[in-house]
């Protein structure tokens, strides 16, 4: 029988109201790397608005792990902003994730001030400078890290720990080839490529338990030459699912240091991107190398779907679908194919109260144009810019305690 997208469910230990998913794009609202009542409020919304779980982004698990200086560096000093967040979530009835990560060689090192770390040395289009191949030494640590910040976020009262291992991030970087040219025991055949992402997995449920769930973003395609295949894609997902310690996964695809817009699809908004960045990237988007950066790809809805469903018969895992959920229909085929969740974005950017007034017959679709001119946004506060502010649902003040 097919189930009701909007019918509770449960993510391992953790019991949901609904099967949908608010993605995690960064929220923009998190200065100094501390969690505001802005950032608060901006999870509220679409708490409030009927999302099964709501996903705070880039929360990273070393300084120079953060895309950039402002993301939040887990530990003992956010830890109760992010108990705060937790709490405010959990109010409205939903569960929260974090998104947990090393952004590898997508960290800018220039604003972190401190050069990132790949599987293997190379240039930072983001940075202007050297990426670092990460040592042994560099792998432990991270690995730490990423448990230290497991326990540290199941402290602070979060449901679902995500395992960022897509779009060029650390993990992601060794699974690809035209990425990973070592010749140690991290690089060479897939199963020494997975070595990262596989014991990062494990290391996160030693640690927590079941004390909350454990999920990963993987990619279905990475969208440039060398990257991630939609076959090499699957069989690190079946690498994982059995070593039997995640109790989901989240298919998404494209690079955010090669190809972003193979994730995003829609209107290419390259003028108002490179408007938002540094002089020095500014001056690289204009070359022809910058250029092509920015490719565009026409929108269709679940434009990743066929793909996922390539994961869906290989995997008995539970899947979240993501890219381009927009309309009910679209829903309950996820669930009429297998799929377990649906993972939506700038659907509820523009419409944090959608899937509450999709649950009462009022609508049956978003009306998001995925313009993308949402995506420069995230270095000033993420937001829609065709934002229709009387068909948002109230959200209540956020105070500090």
């Amino acid at each position: 029988m097919t189930p009701d997208v909007f019918s509770p469910v449960s993510l391992g230990p953790v019991r949901l109201r609904n099967r949908t998913v608010k993605a995690a794009t960064f929220e923009g609202r998190t200065p100094q790397g501390q969690v505001t009542d802005e950032l608060i409020a901006y999870h509220v919304a679409p708490a409030a608005g009927g999302v099964g779980i709501t996903t705070v982004a880039y929360l990273a698990v070393a300084p120079e792990g953060r895309t950039h200086k402002d993301v939040i560096v887990v530990g003992d000093d956010t830890l109760p902003g992010l108990a705060r967040l937790a709490d405010a979530v959990h109010q409205e009835g939903a569960a929260i994730a974090g998104q947990v990560g090393h952004a590898g060689p997508v960290a800018n090192g220039r604003s972190n001030g401190v050069h990132g770390i790949a599987a293997s040395r190379m240039p930072s289009p983001l940075s202007m400078q050297m990426v670092r191949a990460a040592t042994e030494q560099d792998l432990t640590r991270v690995t730490k890290a990423y448990v230290d910040a497991a326990r540290t976020l199941v402290r602070a009262g979060f449901d679902v720990l995500e395992l960022h291992m897509a779009h060029s991030y650390l993990i992601s970087s060794f699974l690809a080839p035209g990425l990973n040219r070592r010749r140690d025991r991290w690089g060479g055949p897939l199963e020494r490529r997975a070595r990262l992402g596989r014991q990062v997995a494990r290391a996160v449920r030693e640690e927590v338990g079941d004390a909350c769930a454990v999920t990963a973003k993987v990619s279905v395609s990475d969208g440039f030459k060398g990257g991630v295949t939609t076959e090499t894609g699957l069989e690190f997902a079946q690498l994982l699912e059995a070593d039997g310690h995640l109790d989901a996964l989240q298919l998404s695809g494209g690079s955010s240091l090669m190809n972003p817009m193979y994730l995003f699809r829609g209107g290419a908004p390259v003028k108002e991107f490179a408007a938002a960045m540094p002089a020095i990237v500014r001056w690289g988007m204009r070359t022809p190398v910058g250029k092509g950066f920015m490719k565009s790809y026409p929108f269709e809805e679940a434009y990743f779907r066929e793909k996922a469903l390539r994961f869906r018969e290989g995997l008995s895992v539970p899947l979240m679908l993501l890219g381009g959920v927009n309309t009910v229909a679209t829903m309950q085929q996820a669930m009429a194919e297998g799929f377990d969740f649906v993972v939506m974005g700038r659907a509820l950017l523009r419409e944090p109260d959608l899937l509450l007034r999709m649950q009462t017959g009022e609508v049956t679709s978003g009306i998001c144009i995925h313009c993308n001119r949402c995506m420069p946004t995230i270095y000033s506060g993420t937001s829609c810019p065709e934002w229709e502010p009387e068909r948002v649902i109230p959200v209540p003040a956020v105070t500090a305690t």
